[in-house]
């Protein structure tokens, strides 16, 4: 984005979030082989981030699958699957609505790649639709970590969004992450 000038809000950008799979260094390996390390396919948005070219096979309740399941970098401290709602009712997961990396208590799935067999017993969430945003931008539009948001979407096939959860980071920029049945 251009830069803007002081006092001004930062451009928004609104991005649907596919299905998708976090995963930690040991994970990674086994599913993808011994010293096996995550490859940048494309960058995200938000600065550091990014689709990896590995992808997974997700095995779901009662042996159904969603084959090709992207991965997304750098690796983080637990393994976490996204699914949009219709995703889980099509696998057979009744799955909590979380912010990402709230996982206790939450179903988890096993998970196939080239080299292996991961099992995880937990993990597996729709995520929230929320807001990243740097401190600047937060005081901007007066909001702080925690706080709910409203989008209004104009247009012939407007709409409201309601409960975008906002997330606070000096590195983020300004972004609103829905899934695809809210970006559908």
């Amino acid at each position: 984005p251009a830069p803007r000038s002081v006092g001004a809000p930062s451009p928004l950008v609104v991005s649907v979030s596919a299905r998708h799979g976090h995963l930690t260094p040991e994970a990674v390996e086994i599913l993808f082989g011994k010293g096996h390390t995550l490859t940048p396919m494309k960058e995200l948005y938000q600065d550091g981030y990014y689709a990896a070219k590995e992808m997974v096979t997700l095995i779901g309740p009662r042996s159904r699958v969603i084959s090709n399941l992207r991965i997304l970098g750098p690796c983080r401290s637990i393994n976490q699957v996204e699914l949009a709602y219709t995703d889980a009712i099509s696998l057979g997961f009744d799955v909590p609505l979380r912010i990402s990396g709230n996982i206790e208590g939450t179903p988890g799935c096993m998970l196939m790649g080239p080299a292996g067999f991961f099992e995880m017993p937990q993990g597996v969430i729709r995520a929230m639709r929320h807001v990243h945003m740097n401190a600047e931008d937060a005081a901007f539009h007066d909001v702080k970590p925690g706080d709910a948001m409203k989008l209004k979407i104009g247009g012939d096939c407007g709409l409201h969004l309601d409960k975008l959860l906002v997330r606070v980071d000096p590195t983020f920029k300004l972004e609103v992450h829905i899934d695809t049945d809210e970006g559908n």
